[in-house]
């Protein structure tokens, strides 16, 4: 069902085409002084987790999809916002959520969910949200009216929460847990306007981490195919890879959780 979020994106879109300026020049992708980009991306999604109780024992892993019923494919918001700050250098703004609730009675058990211990049978409610968002500062290594290549270090601040909850006439059962940081991200990215009306962008993130308590890896991946309608408006269409890798040691957050989501996108950008 389209909620609220995909409404707002749908007037959102509609808003900026509106905004655009009036006709000019086609001018090169890699002049453009500031780039807002609001469209959606169709994600499929592959979920394992395990969330170990307060004590250290270890979970169960549980398939986020076939044991907990979370959909393997969902529509959800994109946004994404450049700015040059120089000839050579940009800011970079970009957000990404996955946010999936269902409910689903239990194949097996019994099986442990931190602090709590689910039942086969158990009507399992199921909350798992993913929001990522990031911040850049990019220099343009390479630097031409119909090529550019950026290399980016940015900061993601990253945070996931999940929860279960079993509410019948005999058992009410309720845990949560979250994890949340801003993490260090280099990137690098590619743009290349061999056309008039149409130009290529790319993107690659990828951060490894390993500290006291939490160690893993994100990595963020898109390739879009761009058609200007307009001087300032282009469409793009295009494919994004997000893949999550975490481990925590945290004391009151043990687990482990494992998330590649990808899809196609489409999106509009202004520009000018």
């Amino acid at each position: 069902m389209i909620n609220n979020s995909k409404i707002l994106v749908g007037v959102s879109l509609t808003l900026i085409a509106s905004a655009a300026l009036a006709d000019g020049d086609y001018f090169s992708p890699t002049d453009e002084r500031v780039a807002l980009s609001l469209g959606v991306v169709h994600l499929s999604s592959a979920t394992s987790m395990r969330v170990d109780n307060s004590a250290g024992t270890a979970g169960t892993t549980f398939n986020g999809e076939s044991d907990l019923g979370l959909d393997s494919s969902d529509v959800e918001p994109k946004f994404e916002a450049a700015v040059r700050t120089g000839g050579t250098t940009r800011l970079f703004f970009d957000y990404f959520s996955l946010d999936r609730s269902d409910t689903k009675v239990l194949a097996s058990g019994p099986a442990a969910y931190g602090d709590v211990v689910l039942l086969a049978g158990d009507p399992v409610q199921t909350d798992l949200n993913l929001r990522v968002f990031g911040v850049g500062f990019g220099h343009s290594f390479l630097h031409f009216e119909k090529f550019e290549l950026t290399g980016i270090i940015a900061i993601n601040d990253t945070e996931l929460n999940s929860s279960v909850r079993v509410q019948s006439a005999t058992r009410h059962v309720y845990d949560s847990q979250s994890l949340a940081g801003p993490f260090p991200t280099p990137a690098i990215a590619l743009t290349w306007a061999p056309f008039r009306h149409f130009y290529f962008d790319a993107n690659a993130k990828y951060m490894k981490i390993s500290v006291d308590h939490l160690s893993g890896t994100l990595s963020v991946y898109d390739a879009d195919v761009f058609y200007r309608i307009h001087p300032n408006v282009a469409l793009a269409l295009g494919y994004s890879d997000t893949r999550v890798n975490l481990v925590s040691r945290q004391q009151a957050d043990q687990g482990a959780f494992v998330l590649e989501s990808k899809g196609p996108e489409l999106f509009l950008r202004v520009a000018f």
